[in-house]
């Protein structure tokens, strides 16, 4: 296994031929480090011995689809991969998928026998590479501790007929789970309360930002994919520009000397190089300068560079694609299930077929805690329906009914034998906790049987929708024998370490009566999650009035 060393706190000090690098604000629990466009080491290998001149035309049109796909999964960093020269491979770094101790469970099968695709794309603040160093980053930062500045989770569906991105701010306030570095066996305890999300990059390597992803979400995780600051300008060079608009003059630099230094004229223009780079990191400038705003143009951006990438005839040169190949390699580092050529090309194989219009683009539906970010309850119907694999885009063809789960490994016990706590999780931020449910839960189960239910008044959760949950495989049986007696449907019976024994949450779909009924599902994408077609070609980021020129 192999890592790059990696640093995080950085100033504004950079190579005079580099743009300055962002200067984010911060408050209490900060690490003093800024906005970045997403980074890996870049170490890119040469095409010394490869046969030059034309190819055919097939295995530039392979090529070129592959520079396409690829560049979705790596949020606009990075591109193909020259599935002919073995010496590729050396190019591309691996670490560990999860290094926490929970696990979330692959999702089920649909009626074809397909699963969803979760691919977790990571842009760390590092610079450990002179080009990198040059293109924003103090040198007395060198080495430190790394921060997962860019974070998207890219979800292709079972049936592989659209995709979702979903982007969840650096600014975010939550708890990261505990962390084992794989190359030291160091263990990085538990967050003490909620901190920024960016910071879980530094408790052992990417593989920590995954966990952190799952215990949030409880979306089961596939891959990663992590990219660095050269990767984006060295993409952005190889397809010959970018189009990215603004709705006036910008300059992105403040009295004190802050901002990405991004220049342009009101209207379209490509970017590339650093100037690609610049557009990536802009804060100051865009709308009201947070985090918020620079997902948004993160987003416009990878809409831009897809559409780029389908359309642009200049990718049919067979020598640029090596060197898209080259570059894109150099800057990644993956999980072992993606650490070759062969295993990224079969990955673009299984997103090629996605159209423009059938992606996605949202951010983490989020407010505001002081300086910082929480999700919302909209974040939990993003994700929710990201587990669910429902389309975000509305056009879910009309899916048939789930197939009954597999009968459990182990069966369930008699209801008289079955241990049962039960909690009462009603609260809302809208309401308060409906009294005696658990009592009045309990009292149903035993009633039909479960004389071995009790209610646990030292637990008051909250759940959006009622749920019964269990720890280990010989107990989902049991599980699934309460649920059923109830009438909860068997897509609310859960996994989870979190309890010790078969637990019913009671949730606020259930604050009152003895029946439970099924809550019809509101498949709907929020409106919070700001969601922006991928065929979208009319988005234009607006310009703060402070930050414009004439």
């Amino acid at each position: 296994m192999t890592r790059s060393s990696v640093q995080g706190e950085d100033t504004d000090e950079g190579a005079a031929a580099a743009p300055e690098r962002e200067e984010a604000v911060r408050g209490d629990g900060d690490n003093g480090v800024e906005d970045t466009g997403s980074n890996t080491k870049d170490d890119s290998g040469s095409t010394e011995g490869e046969p030059e001149g034309p190819r055919p035309r097939r295995r530039r049109r392979v090529l070129r689809w592959t520079a396409v796909v690829l560049a979705v999964v790596l949020a606009g960093t990075a591109g193909a991969g020259y599935l002919y020269y073995e010496h590729l491979n050396d190019n591309i770094k691996q670490d560990v998928l999860n290094l926490g101790d929970s696990k979330v469970a692959a999702p089920t099968p649909n009626a074809a026998g397909q699963t969803p695709l979760n691919i977790l794309v990571i842009g760390s603040d590092a610079r450990d590479s002179e080009e990198n160093q040059q293109l924003g980053g103090a040198r007395e930062t060198f080495g430190s501790t790394p921060l997962a500045d860019v974070q998207m989770l890219v979800h292709l569906s079972a049936d592989r007929s659209n995709m979702s991105v979903v982007s969840m701010p650096r600014d975010t306030l939550l708890e990261i789970p505990k962390c084992t570095d794989p190359d030291d066996g160091k263990v990085h305890p538990a967050s003490e309360g909620r901190v920024m999300t960016n910071q879980s990059l530094g408790h052992g390597g990417p593989g920590c930002t995954v966990a952190t992803w799952q215990e949030l979400t409880g979306i089961h995780i596939d891959h990663f994919v992590m990219v660095d600051f050269a990767g984006v300008v060295s993409m952005a060079d190889a397809v010959g520009g970018v189009p990215v608009c603004v709705d006036a003059n910008i300059h992105s630099r403040d009295a004190g000397g802050h901002g990405s230094g991004l220049k342009l004229a009101k209207g379209t223009h490509p970017v590339k190089g650093e100037q690609a780079l610049q557009w990536l990191r802009t804060r100051y400038g865009f709308e009201d300068g947070s985090d918020l705003a620079r997902a948004k143009a993160q987003h416009m951006y990878l809409n831009s560079m897809v559409r780029v990438l389908r359309e642009n005839a200049t990718l049919s040169s067979p020598n640029k694609l090596r060197r898209l190949a080259e570059e894109a390699t150099a800057a990644l580092t993956v999980d072992p299930g993606l650490d070759s050529v062969k295993k990224l090309y079969d990955l673009s194989n299984e997103l090629r077929a996605v159209k423009p219009e059938r992606i996605t683009m949202t951010t983490m539906p989020n407010r505001y805690v002081g300086a910082r970010v929480e999700p919302t309850e909209d974040a939990e119907q993003l994700f929710r329906l990201v587990r669910e694999d429902i389309a975000l885009d509305g056009k879910d063809a009309k899916k048939k009914p789930d197939a009954e789960p597999e009968p459990p490994a182990d069966p369930a016990a008699s209801d008289d034998e079955i241990a049962v706590q039960v909690r009462n999780g009603t609260r809302t931020d809208d309401l308060g906790t409906a009294p005696g449910r658990a009592n009045t839960v309990t009292g149903l189960l035993v009633d039909r049987g479960f004389t071995k239910a009790v209610a646990d008044p030292s637990v008051l959760p909250s759940e959006d929708r009622t749920v019964v949950r269990y720890p280990s495989a010989d107990l989902e049986g049991d599980a699934r024998r309460v649920a059923k007696s109830l009438g909860i449907p068997a897509s609310s019976v859960k996994r989870s370490t979190d309890v010790s024994g078969v637990t019913l949450v009671v949730g606020a779909d259930w604050r009152e009566g003895t029946a439970y009924k099924v809550p019809e599902s509101d498949d709907s994408t929020p409106e919070s999650a700001e969601a922006l077609n991928g065929a979208d070609d009319s988005a234009c980021m607006h310009v703060n009035p402070a930050f414009t020129w004439s």
